[in-house]
């Protein structure tokens, strides 16, 4: 059995766990910190030292999903946390300071990663997208199951600003939208996504994927839509299957 911890870094909070990367299941309590505001470099690597500690956990290997675009060890973006963390030489910061052997990939892509594998996007073949609605809006897409990386479908232009101001789940929440419209406006974006992508499968993920039936009835796309399987677990397997040794 292949164990590996892996540590999903999101807006709002930062969870870790020890994976059986060969099963996709947690082996340990999944363990979960507020992300520090500001979310600068060094306040969030010191929540990650504690995740490492609470695991026993340090020199070996960890797989990291983290919110921002991941280029050649470079975090080229950051989504709904400090921006020093852009053009930040993120894995080799990290690989010092954490004192342990580490891969970092984009959080949807992780997630992706594991619902492919072990979720809705199992054994499914041609173009596969997965988005998550949560703070923003994660995607990641999938081709026979290969991931295309590094993809920002949240950040495609709507309206008068970005899909993820609309459609995703603090959108819907801060704007106390109803399920039936904030249904038919995600069914909108979805069929702009068919239009450009042609895609043959779409998963919802995020939490709001647990209440899929509240809004399944206000989406009617050519793909078919359900909801990710993995839930609030799937970033985290998905990181420990990006690990060092883990690929």
């Amino acid at each position: 059995m292949k164990e590996i911890l892996g540590i999903d870094v999101g807006a709002t909070g930062i969870k870790g766990a020890i994976v059986n990367v060969e099963e996709g299941v947690l082996v340990t309590e999944r363990i979960k910190y507020p992300t520090p505001k500001p979310a600068t470099p060094q306040a969030m690597t010191e929540v990650m030292k504690k995740l490492i500690e609470d695991h026993n956990w340090k020199g070996k290997p960890i797989g990291m999903g983290f919110p921002a675009i991941i280029k050649d060890g470079v975090a080229q973006s950051a989504s709904n946390i400090d921006d020093s963390w852009i053009d930040f030489p993120i894995v080799g910061f990290l690989n010092k300071k954490l004192k342990s052997p580490i891969n970092v990939i984009n959080d949807a892509d992780a997630a992706g990663l594991a619902e492919q594998k072990f979720g809705g996007g199992a054994d499914k073949k041609g173009l596969v997208i997965l988005l998550t609605l949560g703070t923003g809006i994660g995607s990641a897409i999938f081709n026979d199951g290969v991931l295309i990386p590094n993809t920002e479908l949240g950040h495609l232009k709507w309206k008068e600003s970005v899909v993820e101001k609309f459609v995703s789940n603090n959108a819907r929440e801060t704007k106390e939208l109803s399920f039936k419209v904030w249904g038919k406006e995600l069914n909108k974006v979805l069929n702009h996504l068919e239009f450009v992508l042609s895609p043959d499968h779409i998963i919802i993920g995020g939490g709001i994927s647990k209440k899929f039936h509240k809004y399944q009835e206000f989406l009617d796309c050519v793909a078919t839509v359900e909801p990710a399987q993995m839930l609030n677990n799937a970033g985290i397997i998905g990181a420990a299957m990006a690990a060092p040794i883990a690929k």
